[in-house]
């Protein structure tokens, strides 16, 4: 047996100090267990496995004590489990089932059951692995879904396998849906091979057991590390002939990530035929090896084999029809050449949905495929948001890992078309997606803000993503873009260093945005200064500063964002911050005054040229943002200050006082003005939308 932290392919994450804060909190050492197994992803991926602890608890009717079993409730991730997200069940109810139980066609009835048993009311939903658990009489379980278990449970012979690597010492189950009758096949393995550890499922995944906590845990880790090394040393007994040997030479990493950069959009816009999609990046490893080799256009269109991977990756990918080197200049050409191939795609999964459909299975979904396949290039995921594509890609890459394994062990077999239709259109699938909250006004949008490292960019990233969009947040200090990015949760925004002023900085920021996101369809030009001095003062150097940044900027900015969305054909929202200074004149105010009026008559223009391309182009005008705003931070307030005969310190109640309103405007009124333009304005192309507390001399009409 493997001792404790000497494992090669699983981490050991087991902390015994922090494990004994815990006492003998069965649940929460449960909580704890599933929390640093769901931190290896060669262990389970997000949202997938499920984990389960038995405790004994007074039963509030009777007083007496009772055996309640505690489970991951239905589309949770063990990986970050709370109390919140278990369902609490009466074990003995559970297991009770199995008077009323009618056989297989009774399953999605028997969920509906569950709920009968509840003992928290606070309960998650139980999920569909709930009987799986309950119908085994360990104190904890795992069920989990390494790469290495799948490996073995998805070869031509698995069951051999299985007891080639652990004897008589783990059981195995052909493959079943989840549901009541596997959990009473699971107990049957049990009674057939009593003192077994654990048991293989068939093309599914893995189950393993232990009186405590820790001893589950253990239990687990040791079992896959077993399947880890037997796989290990026979794929490095291939040596260069994994997958077949190589076919493909990969590009170096630069230009991989160059040639995608210039791809995703075009991708982007091929997949969201029918609705947005937003997109991720891989070209690691293994990713590599796969698309690259001989064996790649045997074992894509074969799909995947454990459920969790394909309800997350679709059945199958699509392997590009490019060469590595392919010409990507002329990308309306590019577009043209992969439209077949995509059209190809829905159409044979059209034909997948009505050759395996059943009298009640749910509408067909989207037909456009998920994983996209570059050979020497990479691997792009497209999804409804960019955490479900980065996780679909994880999870594919797992898929590879497992064919690589049992390619290695034996052959690799996938699920049968029908089981996974059956999987995929599961009406108790389909009622968890109908369970979803709506999405928000701005889900699948990506966004690209300019000076957004603080004051009115940031309130407007902030707002973006406070309303579904993800945002790539740019400015010119890395640190402050930093602590920007900081304050937004994972898959919510990136960044990068992005001067307006250069058109190859301005380049590479959408590159940024097309390799993290897959592109971009809102582009918010907030990045500013503000320079006030009179005529006899004004230098040249303040004229071309203010002209580069807020006009020139501005231009290229458009130049680069058209050029994306027309790549993607999904139509787009430029916005331009510009200022009442550019409507009403003002003292000591000539260069900023005339940037300000150049950047708004520049949206116009625009947007009488780009409305045949459905890009929405305005203009949002503040005006007295002192409070949070960077540019009041320097000499601009001084000289506003002096321009008007007052302090510094009294300039804020003198703005708001002056408007009609008497209301002193914030950075986030600001972001209120820009989500006004993109996400509820959808028919408005060409304004200006006044954001000043009311300015009758700034008035548009």
């Amino acid at each position: 047996m493997t001792p404790a932290t000497t494992f090669q392919h699983v981490d050991y994450l087991w902390d015994t100090d922090h494990a004994a804060t815990l006492g003998d909190d069965q649940v929460a050492l449960f909580l704890y267990r599933s929390n640093i197994l769901g931190a290896d992803l060669r262990i389970t991926n997000y949202g997938g496995g499920n984990t389960s602890c038995k405790t004994v608890e007074r039963d509030p009717i009777t007083g007496e004590d009772t055996e309640v079993m505690w489970i991951k409730g239905s589309g949770g991730d063990i990986g970050t489990l709370t109390r919140k997200g278990i369902a609490g069940l009466y074990t003995e109810r559970l297991r009770n089932l199995k008077q009323v139980y009618r056989g297989l066609e009774d399953e999605d009835r028997m969920v509906g059951l569950f709920n009968h048993c509840i003992f928290d009311l606070d309960s998650r939903a139980p999920s569909i692995d709930t009987p799986l658990h309950g119908l085994l009489p360990f104190a904890h379980i795992d069920h989990l879904h390494p790469d290495a278990l799948i490996a073995v449970a998805a070869a031509k012979d698995s069951e051999k396998i299985t007891r080639e690597i652990w004897g008589d010492t783990m059981g195995w189950v052909p493959w079943q849906r989840p549901g009541f009758d596997l959990g009473l096949q699971l107990r049957k393995c049990l009674a057939e091979n009593p003192g077994i550890r654990g048991i293989v499922l068939g093309s599914h995944g893995l189950f393993t057991w232990g009186d405590t906590s820790y001893e589950c845990y253990m239990n687990s880790l040791e079992v896959i590390e077993m399947a880890s090394a037997y796989i290990e040393e026979r794929v490095k007994a291939q040596g260069d002939q994994v997958f077949g040997g190589q076919r493909v030479a990969s590009l170096p990493p630069a230009e991989r990530r160059q040639r995608a950069a210039q791809l995703m959009p075009i991708l982007r816009g091929l997949t969201s035929s029918e609705i947005p999609q937003v997109g991720t990046f891989q070209d690691t490893e293994v990713v590599m090896q796969f698309i690259n080799s001989h064996d790649l256009d045997r074992l894509a269109p074969m799909g995947t084999s454990c459920p969790d991977h394909f309800l997350r990756t679709k059945i199958q990918p699509l392997v590009l029809d490019l060469a590595p080197d392919e010409d990507l200049s002329d990308s309306a050409a590019v577009r043209e050449k992969l439209d077949g191939a995509f059209a190809d795609y829905r159409a044979a999964y059209h034909q997948y949905y009505e050759a395996h459909k059943h009298p009640n299975s749910p509408a067909v979904r989207d037909p456009n495929p998920v994983i996209i396949l570059y050979p020497g290039v990479g691997l792009f995921s497209f999804a409804k948001n960019k955490q479900t594509s980065r996780v679909a890609s994880e999870f594919y890459i797992n898929a590879i890992n497992v064919m690589r394994g049992a390619e290695a062990i034996s052959e690799y077999t996938a699920l049968p078309r029908q089981e996974a239709f059956d999987i995929e259109y599961w009406l108790l699938e389909e009622a968890k997606l109908q369970r979803m909250p709506k999405e928000k006004t701005l889900s699948r949008k990506v966004a690209l803000v300019t000076g957004a490292a603080g004051g009115i960019g940031k309130a407007i990233a902030d707002k973006l993503v406070a309303e579904g969009a993800v945002v790539v947040l740019t400015d010119l200090s890395e640190d402050n873009l930093r602590e920007a990015h900081g304050t937004f949760k994972r898959d919510e925004s990136t960044y990068v260093v992005c001067d307006v002023t250069d058109p190859a900085s301005i380049s590479q920021a959408f590159d940024h945005a097309a390799l993290t996101f897959g592109g971009v369809d809102i582009v918010v030009h907030s990045a500013g200064l503000a320079i006030s001095k009179p005529l006899d003062q004004h230098t040249e150097q303040d004229w071309d500063l203010l002209q580069n940044v807020l006009v020139k900027g501005q231009f290229m900015l458009a130049q680069r964002a058209v050029a994306t969305m027309r790549d993607q054909g999904m139509g787009g929202d430029f916005v331009a911050i510009a200022s009442k200074n550019g409507l009403v004149s003002g003292p000591n105010n000539v260069g900023y005054g005339t940037a300000k009026a150049a950047q708004q008559h520049m949206t116009r223009l625009l947007a009488a040229e780009l409305g045949g391309d459905r890009i929405r182009v305005n203009t949002v005008n503040p005006d007295g943002v002192i409070i949070g705003s960077k540019i009041w931070e320097g000499k601009w307030a001084e000289g506003r200050a002096k321009a008007y005969g007052i302090s510094v310190e009294e300039l804020p109640a003198h703005y708001a006082k002056r408007n009609l309103l008497q209301e002193i405007i914030r950075p986030e009124d600001i972001a209120d003005g820009v989500f006004a333009c993109v996400g509820v304005l959808s028919k408005t192309t060409g304004n200006i939308i006044n954001v000043d507390g009311g300015m009758a001399n700034a008035f548009v009409r």
